[in-house]
C-alpha cells in the first residue's frame, strides 16, 4: 500500500524549556521516564530525522532516468528548478506540493519501487542525523509508540522506516494511472495544517492522549502539527520555527550532534 498509514493491520483511517545540566531526557523534549502508556513520539522526516529532502530524493529519480541524454536532460532541468522550489516552499507548502510533484509525471511506479533501495543506501542512509537513532530509541524506551508523519514519498521512505523499526507512518502517495504518476498527489495529502488533523484523527482513533504525546519538526511549516501535542519540541529548526520555540519556551535540539544536546 502506498503511503496509507502504516500499522499491522493497517487502520482505516507544550513543554518547558529545561535549565542547562538537566538529564539527557530532558535535553531530548522533556520526556518523563514513564509517561502514559497511551501516548506517541510524532516525527516529521526530511530534516528533522535525516538532512535529505523532496529535491534531492527527485535528482537522485533524475540521475538514473531510463536512458542517458534523458537523464542528463532531467538532471539538468531539476537543478535549475531548484530556485523555484525554494521560493514556493518558504511562500506556501501547498503551492509548492503541486508544482514540485509535477515532476514526477510519466515515471513508472515500478521504476521508483525498484530504485528505492539504491535511493536508501546512496542518499538516504548516509543522511540519518547522528542523534536521530539516540532519540528514537530513547522514547522507545519510554513506552511512547513511534509515529512518522510526513510529506515525503512513501515509495522513497519505507526502507528508512524499516531500518529504524517504525511500523506506523503516513506519508505522501503519487497518483498513478495504468504505473504512471500523473503528477499529482492522492489524498489525503500531507502538508502543514493537515499533518495535525492526522494526528487528531489517529489519536482520536487509537485512544491516545495528546497532551501527553511528543511532536518533533524542524520547520515553520509544521508549526500545527507542533502545537496539537502537549510536548512539542523544535529539532534542527529553520530560523522562524526557532524564534517561535524560543517564544513559547519549546524545547530545542540539535540532531546533528550524537548526544541530543539543546541548540
Amino acid at each position: 500500500m502506498d503511503g496509507t498509514p502504516e500499522r499491522p493491520p493497517v487502520p482505516d483511517m507544550q513543554a518547558s524549556r529545561r535549565e542547562r545540566g538537566d538529564n539527557l531526557t530532558a535535553m531530548a523534549g522533556g520526556e518523563p521516564a514513564n509517561p502514559p502508556a497511551k501516548a506517541a513520539a510524532f516525527y516529521d522526516l526530511d530534516g528533522t530525522l535525516i538532512r535529505t529532502n523532496l529535491v534531492h530524493v527527485l535528482g537522485y529519480y533524475a540521475r538514473h532516468d531510463q536512458g542517458l541524454l534523458r537523464s542528463l536532460k532531467t538532471t539538468a532541468s531539476t537543478l535549475a528548478a531548484i530556485p523555484l522550489f525554494l521560493a514556493t516552499d518558504f511562500y506556501s507548502r501547498k503551492l509548492f506540493n503541486d508544482l514540485f510533484f509535477k515532476w514526477y509525471r510519466g515515471q513508472s511506479h515500478d521504476r521508483l519501487r525498484s530504485l528505492a533501495e539504491d535511493l536508501y543506501r546512496d542518499v538516504i542512509r548516509p543522511g540519518i542525523f547522528p542523534g536521530t537513532r539516540a532519540l528514537i530509541e530513547q522514547s522507545r524506551r519510554s513506552g511512547l509508540r513511534q509515529v512518522v508523519v510526513t510529506g515525503a514519498l512513501e515509495v522513497s521512505v519505507r526502507p528508512l522506516l524499516d531500518d529504524l523499526g517504525i511500523t506506523e507512518f503516513v506519508a505522501n502517495r503519487l497518483e498513478f494511472v495504468d504505473g504512471r504518476a500523473t503528477g499529482r498527489l492522492a489524498p489525503p495529502v500531507m502538508a502543514s495544517a493537515s499533518k495535525a488533523l492526522w494526528i487528531r484523527e489517529y489519536a482520536e482513533r487509537e485512544g491516545l492522549s495528546l497532551n501527553d504525546s511528543y511532536a518533533y519538526a524542524d520547520s515553520m511549516s509544521d508549526l500545527p502539527m507542533l502545537s496539537v501535542v502537549g510536548h512539542p519540541t523544535a529539532a534542527n529548526p529553520d530560523v522562524r520555527l526557532k524564534s517561535t520555540a524560543r517564544h513559547h519556551d519549546w524545547p530545542v535540539i540539535d540532531l546533528s550532534q550524537p548526544n541530543l544536546t539543546p541548540a
